[in-house]
């Protein structure tokens, strides 16, 4: 995920080659959750499972085999329904805090996986926002206009 030029100032100056060391080196280029493949499309279900082209199987939502009776996605049925997207790997900060760069604080994980880990927060920043726009006045400047 881009990194928004407000927060650029806390990473650190090698973080594009320490990003690339967690996402190639240490999970091959795979999310490290879901084991998705970096810059391929993949086939993906409304519940969760994807196809793994190179493993010529279906995988759950946590990267694990499944057995199932679905066709390669060239082949699936129209009713079920299915898109594929294009996966991008990005190394995030499991603690949330962008000046914690220790290894054991970060993974590779694709969009899908990052949203999911962030959701909480995400959602608390929604209500805050929300709670925000609500407000009448500041304690010191007064009522807003």
């Amino acid at each position: 995920m881009p990194i928004k030029p407000e927060m650029r100032g806390f990473y650190p100056i090698d973080w594009p080659q320490l990003s690339a060391s967690i996402r190639f080196r240490r999970a091959n280029g795979r999310c490290e959750q879901c084991r998705r493949p970096h810059k391929q499309l993949v086939c993906q279900l409304t519940d969760g499972r994807w196809y793994d082209g190179e493993a010529q199987r279906w995988r759950d939502e946590k990267g694990r085999g499944t057995r199932t009776n679905l066709p390669a996605p060239k082949h699936l049925p129209s009713k079920i329904p299915a898109r594929f997207v294009y996966v991008v790997i990005a190394c995030a900060h499991l603690d949330h805090d962008v000046a914690n760069n220790d290894a054991a604080n970060l993974r590779a994980l694709c969009q899908r996986c990052h949203l999911a880990h962030d959701r909480p927060r995400h959602r608390t920043q929604r209500w805050l926002t929300w709670r925000a726009s609500k407000a009448i006045g500041d304690l010191f400047t007064g009522q807003y206009r």
